[in-house]
């Protein structure tokens, strides 16, 4: 019995110190949950890359270039006004602050204070599904150059 409690003991007090040492900042770990929430609402609720990614002449998307900007595939049935023809890099997020990117995605109104163009959802995100899609995004620039 005695042996067993000297083995479990030992254990733990080797266990302790490891565990203890590898944890992160708290920081960081929020940063990391951040971008997964992005990550999730970009590529599995927003479906972004169905636009702003472009597609090989089988339809596949091209490799390396997630989230570039895609002349769109489609139209209308009917007129739209400002129809957009082609979906713009979002990797990145060129040309956007981190706070424009936030304002559209609550508001879906551009940094020049028009509406989102169609196909472009206007979207109403809550804010911190705003912040967490911008940190997605915007971490993505490296990827892109």
């Amino acid at each position: 019995m005695m042996r067993i409690v000297i083995v479990l003991s030992t254990a733990i007090l080797l266990a302790v110190p490891m565990s203890a040492s590898s944890k992160e900042p708290a920081g960081n770990q929020r940063h990391r949950t951040l971008l997964a929430r992005g990550k999730y609402l970009v590529e599995n609720l927003g479906m972004c890359r169905d636009c702003h990614s472009p597609r090989n002449e089988k339809g596949e998307f091209i490799s390396g270039r997630h989230l570039a900007g895609a002349p769109l595939d489609f139209q209308p049935l009917h007129p739209v006004p400002n129809w957009a023809p082609a979906a713009p890099p979002i990797a990145g997020l060129p040309g956007w602050s981190t706070a424009e990117a936030i304002r559209f995605f609550m508001t879906g109104v551009a940094k020049d204070g028009k509406p989102a163009s169609p196909p472009m959802p206007q979207y109403r995100m809550s804010r911190q599904d705003a912040e967490a899609v911008a940190a997605y995004l915007k971490s993505l620039r490296m990827a892109m150059k």
